[in-house]
C-alpha cells in the first residue's frame, strides 16, 4: 500500500476536502513512521486553511501539528523508539508528511516522546503546540529568556525570588504556563483570567479577576506586583489589547512582555499607563519544536517523566471519530468565527 486517506487544503481560503491517493510518507534519519490515532486542531489550522499561514506556497496541504500515534517504522539512526511504541510529537511546520489529518506521519525523534502507562493518546495529545508556546515563551532568549530548569544556568537563577505576570489563565496555554513557572520553582506566579481553584492547582500563587475594565485589572495586579514586575507573557490579547501587560511592567527597571499573539499590530502606546523609564522588551512567540531545538529537545527528553511525576497535566478536550471533512470544516470555522472552542481531537484510528 503507497496511498492514503487524508484531510487536505488544496486552495487559501477553500474548505478541507477528503483524498485516498494521499502518499504514505516513509521515515528517513532520526524518524520514525507512525499510525495516526490522534490529530489535534489549533486556532493555527484555521488560519492556514483561510488565508494560506505556513502553507500558502506548498499547496495542497494537510493540517493538525498535535500528533499520536504507534510506531510503525522506524528509520536508520532511531533507537529512542521501536515499533508499536505510543508516541506524541509536534509536526514542523509546513511538512505536511509530520501532520494528523492522515492515516500515517512521520514524527522527528528529537521532537516526540513515549506516552507514559496511564495516559491516553488524547491526554497526550493536548500538549504539543500548546505547552511548546509557553516553553518557548518562559524559558527561549526568543521569549522571557528565564532559565530552564534543567540548564546550567537555573543553578544560579533565583527562581523563588522572581515574579511572573501571565495574561490569559483561562487558556489552555495559559494553564501550561502556570505549569511551566511552578516546575521551575517560580517564587510568584500572579495570573489574570481563569479559574481560581484550577490554577492554584497547578501552581499559581494569585488569580485576579479579569473583569472590571484596564484600571480596575491594572490596578489589582500592581497591588500584588508593586513596581517590580520584569516578566510578563500574554497569552491571548491580541497587541490592541496588550497594553495592560507592559502597564503591569516595571517603571523603574526594565521589563520584558512575551506575547503569542503577534501578527495583527502593534501595541497602543497611548494607552500604556505609566511611564517606563528603563524601557522594556517586546517578545514575538512561535511555538515551534524545530525551530526552537535547543530549548525544545531536552524538554521531550524530559516529557515523559514529567507526565508520571505530575509535573505536567494534561487539559481538557473533546473528541470526533474519524477523519471527518466536515467536522474538521465546522471546528475551524468556529474558531474563525470567533466562538467558544474546547481543545478538539480528531480520532483517526484506535
Amino acid at each position: 500500500m503507497s496511498t492514503q486517506t487524508a484531510l487536505i487544503v488544496s486552495e487559501v481560503g477553500g474548505r478541507i476536502h477528503t483524498t485516498s491517493d494521499w502518499p504514505i510518507p516513509q521515515p528517513g534519519h532520526n524518524q520514525v513512521q507512525i499510525r495516526v490515532t490522534v490529530a489535534g486542531l489549533n486556532p493555527h489550522d484555521q488560519k492556514a486553511r483561510d488565508v494560506g499561514l505556513f502553507i500558502k506556497d506548498n499547496l495542497p496541504a494537510v493540517l493538525a501539528n498535535d500528533v499520536t500515534g504507534v510506531v510503525t517504522v522506524v528509520g536508520p539512526g532511531t533507537t529512542k523508539f521501536k515499533v508499536g511504541d505510543r508516541i506524541v510529537s509536534q509536526s514542523n511546520l509546513g511538512v505536511y508528511a509530520q501532520n494528523g489529518l492522515q492515516q500515517y506521519a512521520i514524527a522527528d525523534k528529537d521532537f516526540a516522546s513515549k506516552i507514559p502507562e496511564g495516559f491516553s493518546d488524547h491526554n497526550a495529545a493536548t500538549i504539543p503546540t500548546n505547552a511548546i508556546a509557553l516553553l518557548i515563551g518562559l524559558f527561549d532568549e526568543s521569549g522571557l529568556g528565564i532559565p530552564a530548569p534543567w540548564t546550567s544556568e537555573a543553578k544560579s537563577f533565583d527562581y523563588a525570588g522572581t515574579t511572573l505576570l501571565i495574561l490569559g489563565g483561562g487558556s489552555n496555554c495559559g494553564r501550561f504556563g502556570v505549569q511551566f513557572a511552578k516546575l521551575a520553582g517560580i517564587g510568584k506566579i500572579v495570573v489574570v483570567g481563569g479559574s481560581e481553584d484550577e490554577l492554584r492547582k497547578y501552581g499559581a500563587t494569585q488569580v485576579l479577576d479579569r473583569h472590571g475594565g484596564d484600571a480596575a485589572v491594572l490596578e489589582r495586579i500592581r497591588k500584588v506586583v508593586g513596581d517590580d514586575l520584569v516578566y510578563a507573557l500574554d497569552a491571548i490579547n491580541p497587541p490592541s489589547e496588550q497594553h495592560l501587560a507592559v502597564s503591569a511592567l516595571s517603571s523603574s527597571k526594565k521589563g520584558r512582555l512575551a506575547r503569542l499573539r503577534a501578527s495583527v499590530g502593534a501595541v497602543d502606546e497611548s494607552k500604556i499607563v505609566g511611564e517606563k523609564k528603563a524601557g522594556y522588551d517586546l517578545r514575538n512567540v512561535l511555538g515551534s519544536s524545530h525551530l526552537k531545538a535547543d530549548t525544545a529537545r531536552p524538554f521531550w527528553d524530559r516529557l515523559a517523566g514529567y507526565l508520571r511525576d505530575g509535573s505536567l497535566v494534561p487539559l481538557k478536550y473533546e473528541v470526533v471519530d474519524g477523519l471527518d471533512e466536515d467536522k474538521v470544516n465546522e471546528l475551524l470555522d468556529r474558531y474563525r468565527d470567533g466562538k467558544r472552542v474546547v481543545q478538539t481531537h480528531f480520532r483517526v484510528s484506535a
